[in-house]
């Protein structure tokens, strides 16, 4: 990475460092640990970032998306992940999935999630998904990248700009939703639907939760 985000103001994850490989290492060697109960624990870590949003917003909304392939997407109407330019004019999105959440992951009084587990970060979404594509539509462009285990597997990909923004987090986890967890509990800002592909007769678009206008 280019020394010039070195001095960008650090928030929620290190500009400086694009991919964090102990980190990723680490997860991935206590899974049951950084997520437990799996796969339904990992979902409410991506939704929570479609909260924070939401909550910023004053409002919004997401879809889980469920895929016969076992795979989950998450689409919010959000603002888009951060992406800013380097001194040579190159884009460098904010490392959320290969880097460590700074407000979470070492944090001992981390916000707990709906499932009543610490909330870690994406980084944990990714290290233990087989993949995961990140879609980002922001209002300076829209890109894709894909990650393996965690691990950047191509750049900033572009993708035509539909004129919304939003994040789509669609990944790949190494075990089958169970059962889908509580979705919306603690985020009064943020209404869930879920569409459910797996089945053959597709349920579409059904409400998961109704969100709590303030």
């Amino acid at each position: 990475m280019d020394r010039s985000t070195v001095s960008w103001r650090n928030t929620t994850h290190d500009w400086a460092r694009s991919v964090d490989a102990e980190h990723l290492a680490l997860v991935r060697e206590n899974g049951a640990f950084f997520a437990p109960g799996g796969l339904p624990h990992l979902l409410l870590e991506v939704l929570a970032y479609a909260a924070d949003e939401a909550e910023c917003l004053g409002g919004g909304r997401c879809t889980v998306t469920l895929y016969a392939d076992g795979s989950v997407s998450v689409a919010d109407e959000g603002r888009g992940t951060d992406t800013r330019f380097d001194d040579h004019g190159r884009p460098v999105k904010k490392p959320v999935m290969a880097t460590k959440d700074l407000r979470f992951f070492d944090h001992p009084d981390a916000q707990v999630l709906p499932d009543g587990h610490p909330r870690r970060g994406m980084s944990v979404v990714a290290a233990l998904s087989e993949w995961l594509v990140h879609t980002n539509r922001r209002a300076g462009g829209a890109w894709a990248q894909r990650y393996v285990h965690g691990v950047p597997a191509t750049g900033l990909t572009p993708v035509a700009d539909d004129g919304t923004t939003g994040t789509t987090v669609h990944f790949s986890p190494a075990e089958a939703l169970p059962a889908l967890p509580a979705l919306t509990a603690s985020w009064p800002h943020l209404s869930v639907e879920i569409d459910d592909r797996r089945a053959r007769s597709p349920r579409t678009s059904q409400s998961a939760e109704s969100r709590d206008r303030p």
